[in-house]
């Protein structure tokens, strides 16, 4: 039996692990931004107020989880879903990982497991230094999702022809220009040409 605190505390993980507000996990999953808030958990007269099925099933569809892992986040328990390949992303820039079009290949990578059903060509990068802070931590892992459209305000991973690999924010992209934001404003935003850039991955989940 789930509790009304460990259901709301998943819901919340949840948005966390997505780098993203509970507001706008409820706006992916068509539901009003209000859905999850502080104050419609609680009502007037002091009682819980839980979320409905309808919601939390529409969340778990949106984000490819079933119910039993969403039991296990509620539990604060390890996920119980497919493994996906995953190596650091300081060797991402190294060739044989990843072919032109910026999926996963070869067999040098490690495997770490995630919640729900994944797409076969997700990957995962374990972030080093600091780059991404506070967002993203060293440690922490990003599942990329390569075959994913993206649109601006995403968490993408780029990897430019020079063998550079960067986690930023997608600000801007057009047929000529990719302008990505730092999550750390300690590190200066970034302009590439479009033709410099030999794929873009939109991460779609944070492993903290």
């Amino acid at each position: 039996m789930l509790s009304h605190t460990e259901i709301w505390g998943a819901i919340d993980r949840l948005a966390l692990k997505l780098s993203i507000s509970p507001s706008r996990l409820a706006r992916d999953a068509g539901l009003d931004a209000t859905s999850f808030n502080k104050s419609k958990r609680i009502t007037s007269a002091g009682k819980p107020r839980w979320p409905s099925t309808e919601s939390i099933s529409k969340v778990l569809h949106t984000v490819n989880m079933d119910f039993e892992d969403f039991a296990c986040m509620a539990k604060n328990k390890g996920a119980s879903g497919p493994a996906i390949p995953v190596i650091g992303l300081a060797q991402a820039g190294d060739e044989g990982f990843f072919d032109d079009a910026g999926f996963p290949c070869g067999g040098s990578w490690e495997d770490v497991r995630v919640p729900g059903e994944m797409d076969d060509n997700v990957y995962a990068l374990e972030i080093s230094g600091d780059s991404m802070d506070p967002v993203l931590r060293a440690g922490d892992k990003v599942l990329v999702a390569p075959n994913a459209s993206v649109r601006r305000g995403d968490r993408v991973v780029v990897k430019t022809l020079e063998g550079e690999v960067m986690a930023k924010e997608l600000r801007k992209l057009t047929e000529t220009i990719v302008e990505l934001a730092s999550l750390n404003p300690e590190y200066e935003d970034r302009k590439l040409s479009r033709q410099d850039v030999q794929w873009i991955g939109r991460i779609i989940w944070v492993s903290q």
